[in-house]
């Protein structure tokens, strides 16, 4: 098994920042993950995707790329060294909320 770190996603953007508009904060999350570019992907996929719900907006698109957690100018990521988390075990949310319903499928008639 691989030597995993700990981050603490922390949200580095004012809360009245425009980039926030389609993306809301969701406050401090930690993760255990393989690095820090690693722990943005690790707190994106434990977001609700388009593609998990029947409101994709085309076959086979992804909403991944939009994930405020992929934002250099949104989240920074930070090496937790305080111990509270192990480091053995698999990459996943530790700590925090990711909430799954920053994406919202809309119903055109």
């Amino acid at each position: 098994m691989q030597t995993m770190k700990i981050y603490r996603l922390v949200p580095s953007a004012p809360l009245d920042d425009p980039q926030w508009m389609d993306r809301p904060p969701q406050g401090e999350v930690v993760v255990r993950a393989l690095t820090a570019g690693d722990a943005r992907l690790v707190a994106t996929d434990a977001e609700l995707d388009f593609t998990e719900i029947d409101a994709s907006p085309a076959e086979g698109n992804s909403t991944r790329m939009a994930s405020a957690f992929r934002s250099e100018k949104l989240y920074t990521v930070i090496e937790d060294l305080s111990g509270r988390f192990p480091t053995e075990g698999p990459r996943e949310v530790l700590d925090g909320v990711v909430r799954i319903d920053t994406i919202l499928p809309l119903q055109v008639d």
